[in-house]
């Protein structure tokens, strides 16, 4: 019979926040798969198990889960973790999880830390519906265009912003969001906890006045999603919203994109417009 492969959480900052579930089932298993062996030998050492650690990130190659997938069926039981939170929600391990469900192999997953729920929960915006968008593209072009597209997002939407990127992301947000209402976590469950509160331009406003040393830590930007009154564009002509998008540093294809989703019409229709 198969074994299982056990989605474990594990602390986002404060090691009392690992459930007992947690440590009785990674004193269970046969074998973890880390994201990083260092980090998950680390919290292994801290609950005081000792269990084989085999890596799997971004880069793990296909030969390492196939052993892993034929390790499970032969009927050991493997335990999931990520660096830190709830692994494969915007982490490499998705594709192990979806690799051994095409295997057929049971999949456990745990409940626990999230810093997307976390955040949102302590935000105090809309949480009726929202949405997970993870990291923004790396791409400047792409990540520009994913900007656009939640600007027009009705639900409250949830990023994750790496403390390297924080600046850059946070003037493009407020380029574009403006007096938006937004959370901006900082090391959530971490002695240094805390939250930004106000519009994408006045939290961006108050990141940019902290020290290199207090702008360390990993963030979670919370940001309310687009009334009907955000629809902008309702007075202007296509040119003229074209050239709005144009104006915030797309290109011409780029806006005629954009203003294809906005007005629900076919990107070659408002190309050929722009274009006679």
């Amino acid at each position: 019979m198969s074994g299982i492969l056990y989605i474990v959480p594990t602390p986002i900052g404060n090691m009392g926040d690992m459930t007992e579930r947690a440590k009785e089932t990674l004193n269970n298993v046969d074998f973890i798969a880390s994201e990083d062996t260092r980090v998950g030998g680390k919290l292994l050492m801290l609950l005081g198990i000792k269990k084989p650690l085999l890596s799997y990130h971004e880069h793990t190659s296909k030969n390492i889960e196939t052993a892993i997938i034929d390790r499970i069926l032969s009927g050991e039981n493997c335990a999931l973790i990520t660096d830190a939170g709830t692994p494969a929600v915007s982490d490499p391990g998705e594709k192990l999880v979806h690799a051994c469900s095409v295997a057929g192999i049971p999949v456990c997953a745990l409940p626990g830390a999230c810093a997307a729920i976390t955040a949102i929960s302590a935000s105090g915006l809309p949480s009726r519906r929202f949405c997970f968008e993870g990291f923004l593209p790396e791409n400047k072009r792409e990540r520009k265009e994913r900007i656009e597209e939640l600007s027009r997002e009705k639900r409250t939407f949830i990023l994750y912003i790496s403390p390297h990127d924080a600046e850059n992301y946070l003037n493009e947000l407020a380029n574009v969001l403006k007096d938006r209402p937004c959370v901006l976590a900082k090391e959530l469950t971490k002695m240094h906890e805390r939250y930004f509160r106000g519009t994408i331009e006045s939290v961006r406003d108050e990141f940019l006045k902290l020290t290199s040393a207090e702008k360390r830590g990993e963030y979670v930007l919370v940001c309310e999603g687009a009334s009907e009154e955000d629809e902008f564009w309702t007075e202007m002509s296509i040119e003229e919203h074209v050239e709005h998008y144009i104006a915030l540093g797309l290109s011409k294809m780029e806006a005629c994109k954009a203003v294809s989703r906005d007005r629900g019409v076919g990107k070659g229709e408002i190309y050929k417009i722009v274009n006679n």
